[in-house]
């Protein structure tokens, strides 16, 4: 609860993401309605508010420690040399992490973004997949960076050698990335998407030049939804209960503002939901 102040009953959450973006990638929404479930059972609601950068949030946080119009704030997708742990710290704004683990002592909800990684290689080299590429999200995302570890690691292991190309989660960079990927000497037999909207996009393209999934092309999207399970070919997805996520963030919401202990809590584990975009390669030339 903000210092002095009587409770406002708000949670507040900044989104530094395009609106564009926000609107086509169900991710979110499904986030923040687990939250405002739990929240609402507390008498409490989100308040939400879409900025396009950093600084645009932090300036958000400012003006919301000003007024006392929160009594905590939620923040998502944690950076490489992220300034806003030290700054809410400063202006004395509760704050829960939601995200990868580091070695900050904050109240948070921990995700691992290796596992599940680890478990879709496993399942495409397991098909007989040696040319494997990852369409990520943008690089400065730690859970980015952890899920591009895991499969750089998997990979060494198994003697292969990925191709990993950086998105923004845009169906534009799924498409041109799928495309540029594509046009390669040797194009790879199975493509990771770290979202539902790249790996749509990357289907439709694989489509257009003549790639028949999953005959010649294998494609894994990060994060279930309609868009995947409506494809065609419904593609194979690294699903997460997006709205228990949501439910889990809330809970140790609640306890944050109610002044106690935050328990350390883990978003659900992502499971492999293997579909029809996956296939053993091709074994023809490509």
């Amino acid at each position: 609860m903000t210092t002095g102040s009587a409770s406002t009953r708000s949670v507040g959450l900044v989104l530094a993401r395009p609106a564009r973006l926000l609107g086509a990638e169900p991710f979110f929404m499904e986030f923040i309605a687990g939250i405002e479930e739990r929240l609402a059972e507390d008498d409490r609601s989100v308040l939400l508010h879409v900025v396009g950068t950093e600084d645009a949030e932090i300036a958000a946080y400012r003006r919301w420690a000003a007024g006392g119009v929160v009594d905590a704030v939620v923040v998502v997708n944690r950076t490489v040399d992220d300034h806003r742990p030290a700054v809410l710290r400063e202006m004395g704004l509760p704050a829960l992490f939601v995200g990868e683990p580091d070695e900050l002592a904050v109240p948070a909800v921990r995700s691992d973004d290796a596992g599940p990684v680890r478990e879709a290689l496993a399942y495409l080299l397991e098909l007989g997949h040696r040319r494997i590429a990852r369409v990520t999200g943008p690089e400065t995302l730690l859970h980015t960076r952890a899920r591009t570890a895991a499969l750089l690691e998997g990979c060494a292991r198994a003697g292969v050698e990925p191709v990993v190309l950086e998105g923004d989660y845009s169906e534009e960079s799924g498409a041109k990335l799928t495309a540029t990927l594509l046009d390669a000497a040797e194009p790879p037999t199975a493509i990771l998407y770290d979202n539902d909207v790249m790996a749509v996009a990357g289907l439709g393209v694989a489509k257009e030049l003549g790639f028949a999934v999953p005959e010649r092309l294998s494609l894994v999207a990060w994060d279930d939804s309609s868009l995947c399970r409506l494809a065609s070919p419904a593609l194979t997805t690294m699903s997460v209960d997006v709205h228990q996520f949501g439910v889990t963030v809330a809970e140790s919401v609640l306890e944050l503002v109610g002044g106690g202990d935050v328990a350390e809590r883990w978003s659900p584990t992502a499971t492999l939901v293997p579909r029809a975009s996956t296939a053993a390669p091709h074994q023809g030339r490509p």
